[in-house]
């Protein structure tokens, strides 16, 4: 329904309006969103080593400096980039689980994840690399970035307990850990044996029926 002229003008609505930017405000965050999708290029492109500071500005048609004016270091800009798009994923697959059983909005989620990013593997590559080897904070930075995916799971496999789909004492917490950990190593197949989506969906839906099996309501 559209608002009329005086509920738009009154008070309320004023003060409870986001404030608007100044004009260098403006600029620095069209300047911050030009260094992220530069970063996120390079870094889908390549991995994270190989992706420089200087490839990074140059992508973006600026200076170091003023990369280093936004991000302190390539790992910041690394875990921004990872932030958006781990935001951005678990919509994907939120919306990608649809109806059906625990097993089919399962496996619907993570087929959708596999085709919103299967197109960025040397980003998923090195989130999986930079796990083993980042200081104990960064590590932690990273896994509150996949928390939103995480949940995605955890939630499918709620309401398959709610629903009495799944046993009432499921280990929710575990089978959300181990359903991830799967759903993350099948990068490693599309990386070295060239899997595709298809055959990435289709692994992961054995998978899926291997870690429900026990869960399952009798």
């Amino acid at each position: 329904m559209r608002e009329s002229a005086s509920t738009a003008s009154s008070p309320s609505s004023s003060a409870s309006a986001e404030p608007r930017l100044n004009r260098r405000q403006a600029a620095k965050v069209r300047t911050r969103q030009k260094v992220l999708d530069a970063a996120r290029d390079l870094f889908a492109e390549r991995g994270y080593e190989p992706a420089t500071i200087r490839d990074i500005a140059k992508g973006a048609g600026m200076s170091t400096g003023a990369v280093f004016a936004n991000f302190q270091d390539k790992a910041e800009l690394f875990e921004a980039v990872l932030t958006e798009d781990m935001a951005g994923l678990a919509e994907t697959m939120k919306n990608g689980a649809g109806d059906g059983s625990t097993r089919d909005r399962l496996v619907n989620a993570l087929s959708a994840g596999y085709h919103g990013s299967i197109d960025q593997l040397p980003l998923f590559q090195a989130i999986v690399a930079r796990s083993w080897f980042q200081p104990v904070a960064a590590e932690t930075r990273q896994r509150a970035a996949t928390r939103a995916l995480t949940d995605v799971i955890a939630g499918i496999l709620r309401d398959g307990v709610a629903s009495g789909e799944l046993k009432q004492d499921a280990d929710v917490p575990l089978l959300t850990e181990l359903t991830w950990d799967a759903y993350l190593s099948n990068y490693r197949r599309a990386a070295y044996d060239g899997w595709t989506v298809d055959q990435l969906a289709d692994h992961v839906g054995r998978q899926v029926d291997a870690l429900l099996a026990g869960a399952r309501a009798r």
